[in-house]
């Protein structure tokens, strides 16, 4: 052990510029690698620290709409008590649906995320309690349990045991639980929880089978078995409908609803998985060369172990023990780039978990984590070590101390292939990543159907629907608006769809999902949104315009109707008439296609105000305008508003992270095969430079010897280039078939990614290569 520990550590120091390379590629690589990893392990792990987890089950439905089966996970508020007391197997249930509430605790006042729950839920989740009795916590309806930041933000560091604070200035709740702060790993966002019966409280329940408003989760008996569950449950929407919906409900496995999320056609697809799976190729792919570069080096520097490997054999020495030898040098070198690799991913996991949004760890006092380090410095060590391991211990000792060994001009040699496939990678990673950003810039470059530049939203919380009007003129004649109106939603999001929504000459079997949006007066005027035929709901001219209702395209190309203004339609058991068709616009996902939607008169539920700011003023003078306006009418409420560019733009957030990812995994993937392509043409011009003397003194010049060096190099590059492109094309055109709304993959993409290849290639080689080009060729000629 000694012995070889002497040997590796001279061969470290005898070659210290390729040892760096080796080194430092190896451990770049394995950080790239391990980080992947990391986010790969987060994801997976969500919710599946729940000693039940194999127990718990999300309710879904399902149904035909459209023409095919969807599935979604909102459910009746009646549901959960009804499926507990109806099916025994099901031993627990709990409901979920967060809404923001306003807290007040003396001066203070802090809107928070609230979810209404039942008590089952800290029984059949592992969200610790740090104070109070999870049996009994949520049994009062006027009762409340914050989380540990919660707690913080409204007692500071008093105990909140037990006493009381307002919501919505309405409601005394007594504090009964403080949780511990949620893990980053579970589907649930919440601040503060309050017991299911307090809907009542807040005129939010009703038990209608058809209003799907919250999460349901059961719990199973250990013996239970879903199917058959499934098989029970299957039918009880139709039941408590008199058969009237044709809705499926069934089971779906909590550990599966973050990573397989999507259906189609009433069967899970994917979701997701699939971008984990992406990545886990690139992270399987940046490790593979790395250790590509250590096996090119290790095989390119043959001749100065050649000798060494021919006297141990002749000596003795075996093969198997040469193997080890080499083996044993590799995973050392690999312990090496892993210790440095697990520095670099500690100083860079605080920017990762910025960009990611999320807040990983490595679990350093783990030993699972150690464990699986070990197992990923093993495995990386004997990849990289292999090839160089056979290799090596193959010579001839014959033929290695006759110099008789080497290759040096072979067609096809393992180098070559290893270079070919380092750079098919390489490109295909940077194919992908401008295919990537493409897309997002496709998508944000649509037109909305609506201006969302200088509008705001806020919630209609405590006065506001009282005052309305005050505040809608006070805000007006203040200068600090232009329009302003009430919506059911804000333009960025949607609350709601039906399929309740009929007209003359629809199939009265065929279901058709409609979005539905509800608005008050000057909407078209405030959003910016287009008439194309009759006119904007307008209650101060047209008091009939309650039940006044707009169409958008899409809905009446599905109607069929070339002129529906004047139509009378029927959506929520009520008739409504159309006085306008408005051009579509995006309130969905912006890389899907508009659905079709109708916007009704003020009729319905209002839960936001959209103000148009007077783009006149500074936006700091409206805005501070508007706080005041807001105090004077609702001053138990902070002013809280939203700009719609700015909610609008955070639809991009996931995808932006995904490129900004393959960004820089593309660019580590070209680094580390240049920091190989480097050491590999500063290797190969040492070991030409008899050759490149002798030109030089035969009359060849710099460029000449230049181009020499290089050019075989660049032919490797183009191979890779020419495998690469048909792959990213096929694997590109797949992933953007997940959108409706998609760009294409134009070829200069292609050549863009060819020529950078090349050029980034030359850089690598270019400089070694005119180094050894204008060597004095006398010390060349004579070093012996």
């Amino acid at each position: 052990m000694i012995s070889f520990l002497k040997i590796f550590f001279r061969n470290l120091r005898r070659r210290r510029g390729y040892s760096v390379i080796n080194v430092g590629g190896l451990a770049v690589g394995m950080a790239a690698a391990m980080m992947i990893f990391v986010w790969i392990q987060h994801e997976w792990s969500y919710d599946r620290f729940h000693a039940k987890e194999k127990q718990i089950y999300g309710v879904w439905n399902r149904s035909v709409f459209d023409g095919s089966l969807q599935c979604w996970n909102w459910t009746p508020r009646i549901m959960g008590p009804t499926l507990k007391e109806d099916y025994p197997e099901i031993v627990a249930m709990t409901r979920m649906s967060v809404r923001d509430f306003l807290y007040g605790m003396g001066d203070k006042k802090i809107n928070i995320s609230t979810g209404y729950t039942d008590p089952d839920f800290l029984t059949m989740f592992d969200f610790p309690l740090l104070r109070g009795n999870k049996e009994t916590a949520l049994n009062d309806p006027y009762s409340v349990i914050l989380t540990e930041a919660t707690a913080e933000r409204l007692f500071g560091n008093d105990d909140p045991m037990g006493k009381t604070v307002l919501i919505n200035n309405q409601h005394s709740v007594t504090v009964t639980g403080v949780m511990k702060n949620l893990p980053g790993n579970t589907i649930f966002r919440f601040e503060a929880l309050v017991p299911a019966p307090f809907m009542k409280v807040t005129n939010w329940y009703d038990e209608n089978w058809l209003n799907n408003s919250l999460l349901t989760y059961v719990e199973l008996q250990p013996n239970a078995h879903p199917e058959k569950v499934n098989q029970a449950i299957r039918n009880i929407t139709k039941e408590h409908t008199d058969h009237r919906e044709q809705i499926e409900v069934f089971l779906y496995p909590l550990n599966r609803q973050h990573l397989y999320a999507e259906f189609e056609n009433g069967i899970p697809t994917g979701g997701l998985i699939d971008t984990l799976r992406i990545f886990a190729l690139v992270a399987i792919s940046i490790l593979l060369i790395a250790c590509i570069n250590f096996m090119n080096l290790s095989t390119a520097r043959s001749e100065k172990r050649a000798k060494e490997t021919g006297v141990r054999k002749v000596l003795g020495g075996k093969r198997s023990s040469l193997i080890g030898q080499f083996l044993g040098e590799s995973t050392l070198t690999a312990l090496i780039a892993g210790a440095a690799a697990l520095l670099l991913v500690v100083l860079m996991l605080p920017a990762y978990n910025d960009l990611m949004g999320i807040s990983m760890t490595l679990g350093l006092d783990n030993i699972w984590f150690w464990l699986a380090f070990a197992g990923f410095v093993f495995v990386t060590g004997l990849l990289a070590g292999s090839y160089p391991a056979f290799y090596l211990s193959s010579f001839l000792p014959v033929k290695v101390l006759k110099g008789m060994f080497r290759k040096e001009h072979a067609l096809v040699s393992s180098r070559k292939v290893l270079v070919i496939v380092q750079f098919t990678v390489a490109c295909f990673l940077i194919v992908a990543t401008l295919v990537i950003h493409r897309q997002i810039r496709y998508a944000q470059d649509r037109g909305t159907g609506y201006d969302k530049e200088q509008l705001i939203y806020c919630s209609l919380g405590g006065d506001i629907t009282k005052n309305y009007e005050l505040i809608k003129q006070d805000l007006l004649h203040s200068g600090a608006a232009v329009s302003v109106t009430k919506t059911y939603s804000p333009m960025t999001a949607n609350f709601g769809n039906t399929w309740s929504f009929e007209w003359k000459g629809k199939n009265p079997e065929e279901k058709v999902m409609v979005n539905q949006f509800h608005v008050d007066a000057d909407w078209a005027k405030t959003v910016g949104v287009t008439i194309i035929e009759g006119r904007d709901i307008d209650i101060y001219t047209y008091p009939t315009d309650s039940s006044a209702i707009l169409l958008n395209e899409t809905l009446v190309k599905l109607m069929n109707i070339d002129h529906p203004v004047g139509e009378v339609v029927k959506a929520q058991n009520r008739d409504w008439h159309v006085v306008g068709v408005i051009k579509d616009f995006i309130l969905d996902s912006p890389y899907e296609s508009v659905r079709p939607m109708y916007v009704g008169g003020p009729g319905g539920w209002f839960s936001t105000v959209h103000i148009r700011l007077n783009g006149a003023n500074k936006t700091s003078d409206n805005l501070a305008r508007a706080e005041d306006v807001f105090k004077k009418y609702n001053p138990a409420y902070p002013f809280e508003y939203t700009f719609v560019d700015e909610s609008y733009a955070r639809k991009f957030v996931e995808e932006q992270r995904t490129g900004t990812l393959a960004s820089w995994f593309a660019v580590l993937t070209i680094f580390i095969s240049c920091l190989g392509l480097f050491a590999l043409a500063a290797y190969m011009a040492e070991s030409r430079k008899k050759e490149i003397g002798i030109r030089k003194v035969l009359g060849a010049s710099v460029g000449e010897i230049v181009s020499l060096l290089s050019k075989e190099f660049l032919l490797l590059v183009l191979i890779s280039f020419i495998i690469a492109s048909p792959a990213a094309w096929w694997a590109m055109n797949k992933w953007l078939n997940i959108y409706t709304y998609r760009t294409d993959i134009p070829w200069w993409v292609f050549v863009a990614v060819g020529l950078m290849s090349a050029f980034v290639a030359l850089m690598a080689v270019s400089w070694q290569a005119v180094k050894a080009a204008t060597a004095d060729p006398v010390k060349s000629i004579k070093e012996e």
